[in-house]
């Protein structure tokens, strides 16, 4: 570590929980827990673990992966977990994991899985400098590995998409690429 190590923070000493009661108002009409509820729920965990981190205003710039595991039930207590997994500059990656617990059958159940990335912005609404990530623990390194991983997936999948957007269609390659979906184009 070349910086201070003032300028650097524990994964503990941001990890968020917030426990929420799944209330009938949150449910759809199937009685499972609406997605937009947790993805809400995610949403506000993300942002109080990066706030505390880098001590300042954050918002939300992507979401990936969210993995909708298991459904929740109506009466269930919901943690909702976040862990700060990646630092770059100004963003860090949140990994999000939830755990729905009846608390009549003392089942408890991993749910849902997903990683935000939240940016740090000071009063100006400028990029601010984020503290770097102390990793204490094999997990915390696996962590910071699998986001640095799926960062760079991220950017190739970006890069590979820009080609597709930028190449020209024809007729021809539309009936190539389509012929195995389930899809007319009708002219």
């Amino acid at each position: 570590m070349t910086e201070d190590k003032g300028m650097y923070r524990t994964v503990r000493f941001s990890q968020t929980t917030i426990t929420e009661l799944m209330i009938p108002s949150y449910a759809n009409f199937g009685g499972k827990i609406h997605g937009g509820i947790l993805l809400s729920l995610m949403d506000k965990v993300a942002f109080a673990c990066a706030s505390k981190h880098s001590s300042g205003y954050c918002v939300t710039v992507s979401v990936d992966t969210v993995d909708f595991l298991q459904p929740i039930e109506v009466g269930e207590l919901v943690a909702v977990i976040a862990t700060v997994h990646y630092v770059g500059n100004s963003s860090m990656v949140i990994g999000i994991k939830i755990i729905a617990e009846n608390v009549y059958t003392s089942t408890v159940r991993h749910t849902n899985t997903s990683y935000f990335t939240m940016v740090s912005k000071d009063q100006s609404d400028k990029l601010k400098k984020v503290p770097g990530l102390i990793l204490e623990t094999k997990e915390e390194v696996k962590n910071f590995m699998d986001a640095l991983k799926r960062k760079q997936m991220k950017d190739f999948y970006k890069n590979e998409l820009q080609k597709i957007h930028e190449a020209p269609i024809t007729e021809e390659s539309i009936s190539e690429i389509l012929i195995e979906e389930r899809c007319i184009v009708a002219h």
